[in-house]
């Protein structure tokens, strides 16, 4: 475990850690994790992670995405809501909702669905209650 956690750190967030969904590699079913979600393959259903989200170029995610922060370089079915801030970068593709205090969308990134940023964005209505009435009927 030392070999994966950097120098100087310590306490409970180097003992959350990093979680990856390597290239080629195919998740059925929700992940929680209490640090960093790393995807690179494809995940289908809900990925939770206490720090951040990170899904990389190439990355697939059919379901929703929740963290305090995501960062997508690849591609989202579903909703994202962060609780500090999200960044879509150029060679990213969104088709869902994005719920966050802030937003970074670089040239080239695209967001299909409604986008809700600042302190009260997150006080609305929380994603799970959004996502269980779009799929209700």
């Amino acid at each position: 475990m030392a070999m994966f956690t950097e120098k100087g750190q310590g306490g409970a967030e180097s003992e959350a850690g990093l979680s990856i969904i390597g290239t080629g590699m195919r998740v059925v079913g929700d992940i929680t994790a209490d640090g960093v979600v790393k995807i690179e393959g494809t995940v289908v259903g809900t990925v939770r992670a206490a720090r951040q989200v990170l899904v990389g170029k190439g990355g697939e995610v059919e379901g929703d995405v929740i963290s305090r922060e995501a960062i997508i370089g690849g591609e989202v079915r579903g909703s994202i809501r962060a609780d500090e801030r999200i960044e879509i970068q150029s060679t990213s593709v969104v088709h869902g909702d994005v719920v966050a205090k802030r937003l970074l969308v670089q040239e080239g990134g695209e967001i299909n669905g409604v986008v809700r940023m600042g302190e009260t964005a997150l006080e609305s209505e929380p994603v799970e209650a959004a996502v269980s009435e779009q799929r209700s009927y």
